[in-house]
């Protein structure tokens, strides 16, 4: 069974630092995976991914030597188990406001008796050895992150984070400061972001971000705050940036300073 690098760092309190794929392309989580990446994380909740996509990304992802991890789309038994049978090793679940509903994300995940997971996984041979070995290892391998993203989370984040089978969150700064009614990169959403921190760390879970957009949310930044589980950049962010910055190279002979979009 495969090593879960990225949670053996995370759980030694070392930063990993991911890239999210949305774009629906395989190739292209393969490339940001060889660029070093610790995970890629397949988006499937704003990206463009069917489960054929998402199964030939996860093996791409693999082949460049960083851990599959995925957003699922909803809060979902069915959609989670799914993805899990595709060969992520790792969910990232969205909008969890309660303590109850970061239960039902944990049990979605795992088989019996921690969890009501379904067996009949159908891409998880990528982590080597047999499917029994998958069912007995599975637990102590995935890491089930739970994204906060809302006022209702952020009051409710030390009980989320005391949910057995919870390994960290992501904090989402973009939906947490519209729910919260606050602008992005205000000193009102940025307390918000640093109460969640602080709760997880309490709790001895897992810090995680979505790093990326704007200056005041850049990953080092963040790495320097505390957070661990660093989601960096994104295809989404990647593509225009890098062709906006090549093409006002080639434009200005060289002189172009490069910009940074929060797309």
């Amino acid at each position: 069974m495969r090593i879960n690098t990225v949670k053996q760092r995370l759980l030694q309190g070392k930063p990993a630092f991911g890239a999210e794929a949305a774009m629906g392309s395989a190739l292209v989580a393969e490339a940001m995976a060889y660029a070093g990446f610790d995970f890629v994380s397949v988006d499937n909740q704003h990206g463009q991914w069917s489960h054929e996509r998402m199964l030939h990304a996860f093996r791409g992802i693999c082949l460049g030597g960083a851990i599959p991890m995925a957003r699922v789309q909803h809060n979902n038994y069915a959609e989670i188990g799914a993805i899990m049978d595709l060969g992520a090793l790792g969910i990232v679940a969205p909008m969890v406001n309660s303590a109850a509903e970061a239960a039902h994300a944990v049990r979605a995940a795992f088989y019996p008796p921690f969890g009501d997971r379904s067996n009949g996984a159908i891409g998880v041979g990528i982590h080597a050895g047999t499917q029994a070995e998958y069912i007995a290892k599975i637990r102590e391998q995935a890491l089930i992150i739970v994204q906060l993203e809302t006022r209702e989370g952020l009051e409710r984040a030390a009980e989320i984070f005391a949910v057995d089978g919870v390994d960290g969150c992501m904090v989402g700064p973009s939906d947490l400061g519209l729910s919260m009614g606050v602008p992005f990169g205000s000193d009102e959403h940025e307390a918000a972001i640093l109460h969640i921190l602080e709760a997880c760390r309490r709790a001895g879970k897992i810090p995680g971000i979505a790093a990326w957009g704007t200056e005041r949310n850049a990953p080092e930044r963040r790495a320097a705050q505390g957070f661990l589980y660093i989601q960096a950049t994104s295809d989404r962010e990647i593509v225009p940036n890098g062709a906006r910055a090549i093409l006002a190279r080639a434009r200005d002979g060289g002189t172009a300073a490069t910009t940074v979009s929060a797309y």
